[in-house]
This record gives C-alpha cells, structure tokens and sequence, in this order.
C-alpha cells in the first residue's frame, strides 16, 4: 500500500467522476462525497473492499436501521482518528471537521423527523422487576417474591427497559394472571379480627436436635452437640451428648434452660443444617432475636490425613472411616511430615477466641433467601434483625465463616492443635406479625371496610405412609376461609372497582374503563361465586391488561401522568406513589422546581435502592454473580463461600449507592480511595483492621488496587467462569460497560480463545496466536491491554502472581472452605502490563487506571448514557449526542457528581419527551 493520499492531489478529476456514480453520492453533502472519493474508496472499493465495506455499493438510507448504523460508525471511525489507517496520511483537521459534521447533519434530522411522529422511545410492558415492585405497593405486599415466576425479560443495549425486547406471550399472560391472582389474595386480610402480636421462644436444644452418630453421621465435625454455659465458663455435656442424660431440663429449670445450647464447628449443608422450627403464621414484618455466644473446642487425637497416606484407616473409638482417593500415590514421601487432622473433642469447650459471623435465611420449599447477618461474640448475647416474611417460611442459621463440610473425605481448615472454633446457639424469639394498619392496606383498596366472615375448614388429611415428620403429639394447623360480605355487591362491585381501577391505572380512568370489568363480576356471580372471589376475578383482569401492563407514552413531550411514570420507573422501579400521582393530577409535575424536588425525595426513598440493585443487575451483569460456582478444584477455597458471595455482591450496591447519595465524582467508578468492606472482604482484599461481619465504608491503603468498581470482587467474579479469566471476556466488558466502547461481535468462523487449566501456556500467549489471524488483530488491539489489567485477579478477584493449574508436580498443600484438599498447582507468571491504542503503556491495573482517569469526562458520559438508557427506556441514539454534551457541560462544576448526573438527565429533553 501507498503511504500517502495521491489520488486527492493527482487525481482529483477523476475520483468525483467515481464518486458521480457511487450510489450515497447524491444523499451526501459534497464535503462528503468528495473525501469518500478522495481516500476512502482506496480501500473500500468493490468486492475485495477491506472490511466488506464496499462504499460504492452502500447507500444512504437511514430509515433503514443497518443503513443508519454503518454510516454512524463510518462518522465514528473517522472522528476518533482510525481511518484512514495509520499507513496512509491522516486527514487534516478542516477535512475531518467538514466529514462528520456534514455526516451528523442528515443523522441528525432523520431522527428527529421520526421523533415528532414516534419519539425516541418504544412503546413497552414493565419488565419483571417493575411488575413485582408495582403489585407490591399497589397491594401492600413487601414480601411478595414474584419476578422469579415469569419468564426472563428479553434485553437490548444491555438492559430489560426497551420495548423491542419485552414482547408478551400466552405463556407470560398465564402467569400474569396467576401471579396477580395469589397477590390480591395475599393481600387479603389474614382474620376477621386483627392478628395479635406474638411472641414465640424457640430454644436450640428442643428445636435443632441434637445429632446421634449413625451411618450417615460419622463425623464429630458434622455433629450438634450439647454446650451449656454460665457466665464464667461454658462446657461439653457428655451425657446428654451420649444420650444417657435428657438433652434439655426442659420447663423444670427456666433459667438453666436460657443456658442450654446446641454448639457446631461447621457451617451449614444441606442436609447437614440447623435452623429453629419456626413457620411464619402469615406474610408480614417480623423481629427475630438471636442468643448465641462463639465456643472454642479442643483437640482430641491427631489422624494422619487420608490424602497423605492413602490407606483405608479405621482408629478405635473412631467413628470415621477414611476412605483413599483414587489415583493418590499411597506411598510416604521419605523424611517427609505427614500432615495431622485435629478432630473436635465434643466433651472439651471453653469460651470462644473471636467473633464469628452468623447469616440468617428464610427457605420455603427449596428457595432460600438472605434476611441478614450478626456478629456472635465470646460473651452471650442477643441480636435483632427486623425482617419480612413469608407466610411458610421457615428460619436457618449459618455460622458462616466456619467451613461447610463437603462429603466425603474432608478436614476442617480451622482446627489446629489446639483446637478449632464454633458458635454455640442458645434460643430465638420471633415477634410478630407487625401490622401497619388494620385492616391492611391493600385489603382496604381492595373493599374498603366491608364486614368480614371466617369459615372453618377441615383439616387436610396427612396418609400414614406419606413419609411427613410431625411433631409429636402436635396438632396440625387451623383451616379456614375468609370472606368479604355484601348486602349489595353489583354496587360496592361498582363503588371499588372504580376506586382500584384509579390506584392501578397510571392516568385518568372514565367510565369506560368501569365498565369492561363489570360483566366480570356479574357473571361470576351469576355463577355462585362468592363476592370476595367475583372481585379478585375482576381485579385479575385489571392487573392483566394492558393499561396496568403497558407504560403509555404520546410523541412529543410527557404530559404529567406519563412524567411521573417515568420518574417512578427510573428511581424507584415501579409505578407511581400517591404523593407523585397527586402532583401530577395538579398539573404540577412539569415544572423545574418541582420535578427537582420530586426527584430528590424518591433518591432519599428507602426504595431508591430498588433503582440500585436493578441498575446494577443489567449495567454490570451482578444478577449472574451466581451463574457459575468457583471450580470446586482449583478454587477449593472459594467454592460453597457464600458470605464472600454475599459480602461482595453487597459491597458494589453499597458502593454505587454512596456515589448516587452524595453525590460523588463519576471518576470512583474507575478509582476511590473507599469501599464498603466487613472482616471477609476485607481479608480478601487484605486490608487490615475491619471486624465483623456488617459492612461499613472503609478507607483504602493508598497502594491498594482496590477501589473503583473495576477490582471489586463481584465485577471480577461476573467476568470470569468460575474456572478460568479471559482478558478478551474482561476487556470487552471494560469497554462496553465502563467505558462506552462497544465492540463488534467476532466473524462467526473465528474460534473463540479457551485458556489452558493444565497451566502449559498462558492465555497471553494464546492470545498473541490468536491475534495472527488479520480478522482478529483490528479488535484485540483494543480488547486486550484492557483485559490484561486485570489478569492479576482471580475468577473471585483475588490477587494472584500465578495462574492455579491443574496437576503438575508440588501441588498447593491446604483444604478449601469444602474442608477438601487443594489439588491445583502455582503454574505460569500473570502479567498485567499491556499498551493501549493510543500508545500509553502500563504495567499494572493501578497504572491502567491513572490513564483511564486522564478523561474523566469520557468515564462520566458512559455513565450518562447507561442512565439515559434506564431511564428513558430507549438506546443513545446519535441525535442525542449533543443533549448528552451538554448535559456534561452543565455537571463539570460538580466534577460529574453522580446524584448531580441523575438530577439533570431527568431535567433534560431526552426524559422530558417520549
């Protein structure tokens, strides 16, 4: 190739004759026309045109949404300086000024001409989360869990906010009217008098059980056993452990019985738990509180580990049976220390050495949620958590820190040789339900202050044979229905009907309206349907249809009911409050000041953290945090963690929600000098001095390469398979999510890069072959210095130096969190340093940052765009580049503070128009 422009000074005349028959040509401005035909058709000429890009052949139709697209990336590509090709000489500045501005001009009309027709903005259905959220405080039902039970929302531009993507099915509208259906009638009122609050103790040794070596529990790890302690000591029970004494005093010894505890050494597996056998009575706000106190249990002898010697090994007294692992080389390595397994002495307990963390889950079938966390200390206490529950729901513990013993052939990495710790459990209290309001508030919506009617149900038969555990001598529950009683239920039909139909719909509602849903409830009536099932029947439909489903929006600017839709969906994720639909039936919305102030109380909302968990669920991909488990091999000390999970994934919602209410520089999201750590993350990111297991905003060390979401461990674990990093996954995700780069997808034939585990080469090295290939070079210049900045992060963003392999010689000596043994190896160097496009080089992510940081305003205008497409339910289109500019003119004062950010989008043309 040429490294100059000829054509431009020798052959002018006859590139325009070119060009006069290049299709594009009479569309274009001539500045246009005339440098396509000057320097791009060198190489974009014909059926060997570089890229496939034939411009010759390429019209300009922008109503057509490739057509648009290529020409926006032809502007860019121009703009940003990558064409023409370094090998040639560069435009100068007129020429590029005179290319994309004569380039935007005919983008920039073609889009708002449709705008005046059909806005930016497609018409759209809520998406899962917005539906739960709105049946929520419609209905007055926190607790419900309802998105899981629809089908995935589809996504476009990375969100599940664009109407082109949230397409209804019969499947869909099925479950909208189940899902509607068991709402309202959990919303109905639980009796026909108001629930009194209860408060029920529930003591650990009567509602955990103690465990009984049995062929299924062979392992003192495994075991709960008795602890009774006082205030100046605590101590092992052995006869009641062995059966031979009662395991609880029982009501004989009130206060001895406060004392008595069940004591554990490991955290919770299925079907190795412990919980309390509390079900919640109805769906509503608890308090639970917590006795419990930490335990430290000493030694008995020392067993040589089965991964060591290879043998089967069955000690007197010893309940367990080792088994070998297969392939394990059974030989003692001469001179060398056999390794010694500590294993508990249930009958020697003293006070514990530290505090260890306790999570607290609801499970109903085979769901289990997180309710929270406290600390137990050595010293007996209570803790409160104040949680919502569902009706069912039973409450489990786990002492998380301890290790979660996997079957089979496992140790405990906490013990030593002078002991290991546990937490010993004394007793739960349970309060509630904690009512609001009587009847509840959704009832209420739904009929108002009818007289209510309960009928007794029979008891529902249990079969001898059905294999359900009952507790002795217990009854089973009361059965019974409640209705809603009418003297005239075609006109309290009618009365709140209307009533619902104007806190369901977003807008006005006519009589029309009325009138679809009432032949529904005369007709089931008509068929003997009781009046409180007539309405639900009617109610159903209105959650089902469109009016309630569907976000109406007009071309044009937003009247004030679709404004404080739109405000709701973006800061609170769901409809409309009262307070916001009053100021719109005002006619008030519209106005600056107000909408100011409306903005700022929904940011200062609990519920604002809606907005934080759903945003982030699409922007950075943490609802998939669970999609892949560490591998249970070569990341044994990750795999089953689940506070660590927990503990990160909570740490970026705090994190992001810090910058959003104090209003702090867009920049932290690439660098801060803080996070939001507890003594897990924190001995993660070995930051020292942080206890317990609440997370609080912590200052980083200034040579930490914490902070910023780019090393948080749920972005890095998000962007990694559980098993293995790729900085071609990491880097296309950096330049995507956080820098607003978006990259095309690889030709279909081109096979994608799979690291190599055995530890053989390095994915650096895989790489640099991969990229010999000229269709892939263009791109991994840019993906892969981005990827490689993190590759000194594991797949659970832990630093490393080395990658972890599989096999090899000198393998890793430790046990995982499963109590199994290591099995990886340290194998080749990472090496984080890479050279960006531009020619700045780093040598790590600390580095790699400080460049990113050069161009705040570039990190800032990502972040714009990935609100305005929350926000507006609509992609960036190119028209909007110049509202987003100004929207960065007006934030640099704030140095792009993030609250500042949401303020003005919401102020902007973009959110103010469909």
């Amino acid at each position: 190739m040429i490294p100059m422009r000829f054509t431009w000074k020798f052959a002018f005349g006859s590139v325009l004759l070119g060009v006069a028959v290049c299709a594009q040509a009479a569309d274009l401005p001539a500045p246009v026309t005339r440098i396509i035909g000057a320097v791009c058709l060198e190489c974009h000429d014909g059926s060997e045109a570089e890229g496939n890009l034939d411009l010759t052949a390429l019209k300009f139709s922008p109503a057509d949404p490739d057509n648009f697209a290529t020409w926006a990336w032809i502007h860019d590509r121009v703009l940003d300086g990558e064409m023409p090709p370094e090998d040639w000489l560069p435009l100068e500045t007129e020429e590029i000024v005179q290319f994309t501005e004569g380039l935007a001009a005919p983008l920039i009309a073609f889009e708002a001409e449709r705008d005046g027709t059909q806005g930016r903005s497609t018409r759209r259905r809520l998406n899962n989360y917005e539906y739960e959220n709105a049946l929520r405080d419609l209905l007055g039902v926190p607790w419900m869990k309802l998105k899981e039970s629809l089908p995935d929302d589809g996504e476009a531009n990375r969100f599940n906010k664009i109407g082109t993507s949230l397409d209804v099915s019969h499947v869909q509208m099925a479950r909208y009217i189940e899902i509607a259906d068991l709402a309202l009638r959990q919303a109905l009122a639980a009796d026909v008098v108001q629930p009194q609050v209860r408060t029920v103790k529930l003591y650990a040794r009567e509602s955990m059980r103690l465990s009984r070596y049995h062929v299924g529990n062979t392992d003192p790890e495994r075991t709960r056993f008795p602890v009774l302690g006082a205030l100046d000591e605590t101590r092992g029970q052995p006869e009641a452990r062995a059966g031979r004494a009662p395991s609880t005093v029982g009501e004989d010894d009130p206060e001895m019985r406060d004392q008595e505890a069940v004591g554990v050494v490991s955290s919770n597996y299925i079907p190795i738990g412990y919980g309390y056998r509390f079900r919640a009575p109805v769906s509503g706000r608890y308090k639970l509180r917590f006795s419990s106190y930490t335990i430290w249990v000493a030694p008995t002898r020392t067993v040589p580990s089965p991964f060591e010697i290879g043998t089967t090994t069955d000690l007197p007294d010893n309940p367990r049976v080792t088994k070998p692992l297969p392939g394990v080389d059974s030989t003692p390595v001469a001179g060398a220390e056999w390794e010694k397994w500590w294993l508990p002495d249930l009958d020697r307990i003293s006070g514990g050495r530290r505090a260890e963390p306790v999570s607290v889950y609801a499970r109903l079938g085979g769901n289990r949620r997180l309710l929270g966390s406290f600390d137990a200390f050595p010293e007996p206490a209570v803790q409160e958590l104040d949680v919502l529950l569902v009706a069912g729901e039973r409450i489990q513990l786990d002492a998380a820190r301890l290790f979660r013993s996997r079957p089979a052939n496992f140790r405990n990495p906490l013990a030593t040789e002078e002991g290991q710790p546990g937490v010993a459990f004394r007793w739960m209290e349970a309060e509630g339900p904690l009512l609001e309001a009587w009847p509840p508030d959704g009832h209420r919506l739904m009929f108002g202050d009818l007289p209510l009617k309960r009928t007794d149900l029979p008891p529902l038969p249990v079969p001898e044979n059905s294999g359900r555990r009952r507790r002795r001598n217990a009854d089973p529950p009361p059965r019974y229905r409640i209705d809603v009683l009418s003297e005239q239920p075609l006109q309290d039909g009618e009365r709140l009907l209307r009533r619902f139909l104007q806190a369901a719909y977003r807008g006005s509602v006519d009589d029309g309206e009325v009138d679809r849903f009432l032949p529904l409830i005369k007709g089931e009536l008509d068929k003997g349907r009781s009046f409180t099932n007539a309405m639900i029947a009617a109610y159903t439909a209105v959650l089902a249809s469109p009016q309630f489903l569907y976000v109406e929006e007009k071309p044009g600017q937003l009247d004030d009911h679709a404004l404080a839709t739109r405000l709701a969906l973006f800061l609170i994720n769901s409809v409309p409050d009262a307070q916001l639909r009053a100021v719109a039936a005002k006619g008030m919305l519209g106005t600056r000041v107000e909408l100011s102030m409306q903005t700022d109380r929904l940011l200062d909302d609990p519920r604002s953290q809606r907005f934080v968990e759903a945003f982030l669920d699409y922007w950075l991909d943490l609802r998939e945090i669970e999609a892949a488990s560490p591998d249970v091999e070569l990341y044994a000390d990750y795999y089953l963690d689940d506070l660590l999970t927990e503990s990160s994934l909570a740490e970026t919602r705090l994190f992001f929600a810090e910058l959003l209410h104090q209003d702090l520089p867009a920049r932290n999201v690439i660098s801060s000098d803080f996070s939001f750590l507890n003594e897990r993350l924190a001995t993660h990111y070995s930051v020292p001095g942080v206890d317990g297991v609440g997370l609080q905003r912590v200052g980083l060390p200034a040579d930490s390469p914490r902070g910023g979401l780019l090393t948080q461990a749920s972005v890095l674990r998000v962007t990694a398979n559980g098993t293995t990093t790729s900085p071609v996954l990491r880097g296309v995700w950096i330049l995507e999510r956080i820098l607003g780069k978006p990259v095309p997808p690889p030709p279909p034939d081109i096979p994608a890069v799979e690291p190599d585990t055995r530890g053989a080469v390095t994915i650096r090295q895989q790489i640099e072959k991969h990229r010999e290939l000229p269709a892939c070079a263009t791109c991994h210049d840019k993906i892969d210095p981005v990827g490689f900045a993190l590759e000194s992060f594991d797949v659970m963003g832990g630093e490393r130096t080395n990658y972890r392999a599989l096999g090899g010689a000198n393998p890793e000596f430790g046990f995982g969190h499963n109590g199994h043994k290591f099995t990886f190896h340290y194998a080749m160097p990472v090496d984080p340093s890479g050279t960006l496009p531009d020619g700045r080089s780093f040598h790590d992510v600390r580095q790699f940052k400080s460049h990113l940081l050069e161009d705040e305003r570039a990190i800032a205008r990502n972040l714009v765009q990935q609100l305005i497409i929350y926000a507006t339910g609509a992609p960036v289109r190119f028209s909007d580049r110049v509202e987003i500019e100004r929207i960065l003119d007006r934030l640099a004062d704030s140095d792009y503070g993030v609250r500042s950010m949401v303020h003005e989008i919401v102020q902007s043309d973009l959110f103010l128009n469909k």
